[in-house]
């Protein structure tokens, strides 16, 4: 028996090809869970949920190919923006182009510090970690004032927190965010759209690899079945739902966001540490927003529609084109992120609107933008079955003292979810690879598998293949700002020792004379 989004439809799709029976309890009244297909005449289709996939996700790949969904590349022919006081600057690649010498040496050292501290932490075991009791009571918050020395760094690096788990550098572990980074590959991978995981969307939608598992699975998911007991207390489960429906079974796979565990009542209790983790992983704040045009007027502009802005007074802090792999039906997405989806959850959809298409104008420097045809949106803040989106996230000191139960069964409770995965946690890719491994583990529990068949690797997608992400030399070994601050304090006091030797040397050799 499963409470279902992603992960959950993957562990019942993979224990039926096994030969076992299930049932798919789905709290809402569709499958899905936080990615969400909305179909209508004004926008054919479209994602206000998960979406992108890219080059090392190969088990959502996949499980995709194998149900007959294909994937497209997003668009990025023409200048990428980055908007930062007030003013537009075109660029190509994964970030930003830094003209100023201090400035690119603080960024350089930033991107580089993230992916080399991660090295040293086991992805399956962060908490592990050699000085992981330290980095997890710091917050990223802390490590941004650490490392980065110019406000542009410091600024960047917020929206960079922003945009990957849609919450503040104040509010996560310095830890658990090293370890997310790593998790999808490195800062590059996360980042990029070429090559990254923002490369590719799913024609028709992400939501129908969702339908099209529950439509394999015949019958056995229940929509609109909110599970809000589980008694394990005798020789079986019994699970009951909000309508008074009673099912019983010999496992249960959990598969919703930790906190929203908290609203099942267990028998027995869970234990103290699995009970007290779940009260303290808050879910990510983002609204997600497309705004549709006539024609995509960015494209004979020279602009892709891919856009960094930085600016506080800004509502969307990325955005990305939309528009369907044939060119038609022209849009751009952008998210609210965190603290400005809290600040602007209050405003109505007409008014986030008219903000936003202000913004494109103000970005891309033509009206054109204020002219918009139709607009969707999703405030993931408000939907009780999943708390926030994309994922819930770890605040400081959380990681050390309860993370190592994320995973941990309970009795004949067994745990999925994105947040439980060791490769893309937070993604789609994470779930499937969270609702195969714990349905796995039920194999192993019933001995028709072994324990090492529960992690199995995944070849590489051979449709999507991954290129490496390199550093150039320069990006391995210059200096950061304070490396080179100390060696131009050092040159100075050389230099200066060195004059004064020859000066006393000069003396001497006069005086000698």
């Amino acid at each position: 028996m499963f409470f279902i989004g992603w992960s959950g439809l993957s562990a019942a799709k993979l224990l039926v090809e096994s030969g076992l029976s299930v049932v798919v309890l789905e709290a809402r009244d569709r499958v899905g869970g936080r990615t969400f297909t909305i179909k209508n005449k004004q926008v054919e289709y479209v994602d206000v949920g998960g979406a992108y996939v890219g080059p090392t996700q190969n088990r959502i790949l996949r499980v995709a190919k194998e149900l007959g969904v294909q994937t497209y590349k997003v668009n990025v022919q023409g200048s990428f923006l980055d908007h930062v006081k007030g003013k537009s600057y075109p660029f190509q690649g994964a970030f930003p182009a830094i003209w100023n010498p201090l400035e690119y040496l603080d960024f350089n050292n930033l991107w580089r510090t993230i992916d080399e501290m991660g090295e040293e932490i086991p992805m399956d075991a962060p908490w592990e970690a050699p000085h992981a009791a330290e980095w997890d009571k710091m917050s990223m918050k802390d490590f941004i004032n650490h490392v980065c020395w110019t406000s542009a760094a410091r600024r960047f690096a917020t929206l960079f927190v922003n945009v990957n788990v849609t919450s503040e550098p104040h509010q996560v572990s310095m830890l658990w965010f090293l370890w997310y980074a790593k998790l999808c590959g490195g800062i590059v991978r996360m980042f990029s759209i070429t090559n990254g995981g923002q490369e590719r969307k799913f024609v028709g939608g992400s939501g129908q690899i969702s339908e099209k598992i529950m439509e394999r699975l015949e019958g056995r998911v229940k929509l609109e079945r909110p599970v809000v007991s589980i008694n394990q207390s005798g020789d079986s489960v019994i699970v009951e739902t909000l309508n008074h429906e009673i099912h019983e079974g010999k496992y249960v796979i959990c598969a919703i966001p930790p906190v929203l565990t908290t609203k099942i009542h267990c028998n027995p209790e869970l234990p103290a540490l699995r009970n007290q983790l779940i009260q303290r992983l808050p879910m990510g704040s983002v609204i997600k927003c497309m705004v549709y045009y006539k024609e995509a007027f960015w494209r004979t502009m020279g602009y892709s529609g891919s856009m960094i802005i930085e600016d506080e007074d800004a509502p969307i802090g990325v955005a990305l084109d939309d528009t369907k792999p044939d060119g038609s039906v022209p849009a751009i997405m952008g998210f609210i992120l965190a603290r400005k989806a809290s600040a602007l959850t209050h405003l109505s959809t007409e008014e986030r609107k008219k903000r936003i298409c202000q913004l494109y104008a103000k970005v891309m420097g033509t009206d054109k933008a204020l002219h918009p045809v139709h607009y969707e949106e999703k405030n993931w803040c408000e939907e009780q079955y999943s708390g926030g989106c994309y994922t819930c996230y770890f605040p400081p000191g959380i990681m050390t003292q309860y993370g190592r139960v994320i995973r941990k069964p309970v009795g004949r409770i067994y745990f999925a979810g994105t947040e439980t995965a060791t490769q893309w946690s937070g993604y789609m890719e994470g779930a499937v690879q969270a609702g195969e491994r714990a349905a796995r583990e039920i194999l192993c529990a019933m001995g028709k598998i072994s324990e090492e068949d529960i992690w199995m690797p995944e070849p590489e997608s051979a449709d999507v293949p991954a290129l490496p992400i390199t550093r150039t030399f320069w990006e391995r070994n210059l200096p950061s700002v304070q490396g080179l601050l100390k060696l131009l304090e050092f040159s100075v006091f050389f230099t200066s020792a060195a004059a004064l030797g020859l000066v006393a040397y000069k003396k001497g050799f006069r005086f000698r004379n």
